[in-house]
């Protein structure tokens, strides 16, 4: 009898996830302290999926496409509530997102085609700065959580600004140390697409060679 991958202890807690995450969307507006919570088990979880795949050899294409859309679904839907609090900022909350799902969609559609078992697979042969980012645990967690702070800051300053020292409060501090991350994290991104793109270009040329196609 063949495995049932959809009940694999990382998917199970991949819908949990996704179960806290509709559930701060829901909230978001309303409630920050609930829509909170939940944003912030939800990303705490994606720690656990990945240790459990690992631990009991349950890693799959599903699962990894499962952690990845989650990811990006739930920020890009933070980013939508940020554009109602701030709309002066909308155009880079819309420019952020914009290269956030570009950047992971073609570098996934790259790496599929080219045979790779993770969206995090890719060639760093000749980019020093995505070898870094995807070789180092540690920057890795440092890039993805200053960036999710920035933002998650920026959501909890529209409600209150925390606790607070001589009228400064910690979200506000928070907010301003993590946004020199998540400036860093979208350039990583735009590095990213540019790569993807190089690697999406390469398979186009290696097929029509293949299939004898030459350019006028």
């Amino acid at each position: 009898m063949s495995e049932n991958i959809f009940l694999f202890v990382p998917n199970l807690i991949g819908y949990a996830r996704i179960f806290l995450a509709l559930v701060s969307f829901w909230f978001m507006a309303t409630d920050y302290v609930t829509a909170t919570w939940c944003y912030a088990i939800s990303a705490l979880l994606d720690a656990f999926d990945g240790h459990a795949a690992r631990t009991l050899n349950q890693g799959t294409k599903f699962g990894a496409m499962l952690d990845m859309l989650t990811d990006r679904c739930a920020t890009m839907c933070l980013l939508v509530t940020l554009s109602s609090f701030y709309p002066s900022w909308m155009f880079l909350f819309q420019l952020n997102m914009t290269i956030d799902i570009a950047s992971h969609w073609l570098h996934l559609h790259a790496s599929t085609m080219k045979g790779s078992t993770s969206h995090k697979s890719i060639d760093l042969e000749g980019n020093p700065v995505l070898r870094l980012y995807y070789t180092s645990r540690p920057v890795l967690f440092s890039m993805c959580a200053g960036n999710e702070m920035f933002f998650s800051m920026l959501y909890l300053c529209h409600f209150t600004i925390g606790p607070a020292l001589f009228g400064i409060g910690l979200w506000q501090v928070l907010c301003v140390l993590s946004a020199p991350v998540a400036i860093v994290k979208t350039g990583i991104s735009l590095i990213h697409l540019y790569a993807a793109s190089l690697n999406m270009g390469a398979i186009d040329a290696a097929e029509r060679e293949a299939a004898g196609i030459k350019s006028d």
